[in-house]
């Protein structure tokens, strides 16, 4: 097992283990005890009773959290004619077509989020090796296949996160800094499980959502009573 330092140890001797908190108890405590040298980032991780390899139990989706991320994401998008204006005056970091593909070619990987819209999607397809296993992909399902670039791009700029189960039922994503108020982070975090439970599968019968958990950079991780 893994040793954690001396100020992880201290940290968690504040953590009551066998208490569920509210999001805003939760925030507060991760307030307290972070001694990340950084903004740290505080994160959600929601284990459902859901089994991915059901192709209507993949859950997956973005949504824009309300007070964003903390996080300024690099955005390309693969465009041609008014689109790729579209895609430019909405503030893309990088616009192009045959040319980006073949800089991801490349090797080139400096960006966080990619949007596509459907017409340059038989050209990115190409790149689905080196983009499909980083989750750059562009994806109809989290808003990055679509002809309405200018959303897109406002959305992700705006602090969307997208969302998705792994092959253990868990989705994991950024709610926040340390740094922000409170309530801010609160408001996030409803935001971001309220879109997982309305993601439910009306095919699933029983439960759903197993545990939920939230936890920051170095932090210990928190039960929360959702």
């Amino acid at each position: 097992m893994a040793k954690h330092g001396k100020k992880y140890t201290e940290a968690l001797k504040q953590v009551d283990k066998n208490k569920s908190y509210t999001a805003e108890e939760a925030v507060e405590l991760l307030k307290k005890v972070d001694f990340a040298k950084f903004d740290a980032t505080v994160e959600v991780a929601v284990n459902l009773d859901v089994d991915p390899k059901q192709a209507d139990q993949q859950i997956r989706g973005a949504i824009v959290l309300p007070n964003g991320t903390g996080k300024t994401q690099k955005v390309i998008v693969f465009a041609e004619g008014q689109q790729a204006k579209d895609a430019e005056a909405a503030g893309a970091d990088i616009v192009g077509s045959d040319d980006l593909v073949e800089k991801i070619q490349d090797g080139w990987l400096d960006f966080d989020v990619a949007v596509a819209t459907p017409p340059m999607m038989a050209k990115v397809g190409r790149l689905g090796r080196v983009l499909g296993p980083k989750g750059l992909m562009p994806n109809p399902k989290t808003g990055t296949v679509t002809m309405n670039v200018t959303k897109a791009v406002n959305d992700i700029k705006a602090g969307q996160v997208t969302y998705r189960v792994d092959s253990n039922g868990l989705i994991h994503a950024p709610i926040g800094k340390i740094s922000f108020d409170t309530d801010k982070i609160t408001e996030n975090f409803n935001t971001f499980y309220n879109a997982i439970l309305k993601a439910r599968p009306a095919s699933l019968k029983g439960s759903y959502v197993v545990s939920v958990n939230m936890t920051s950079t170095f932090g210990p991780g928190l039960k929360i009573n959702a």
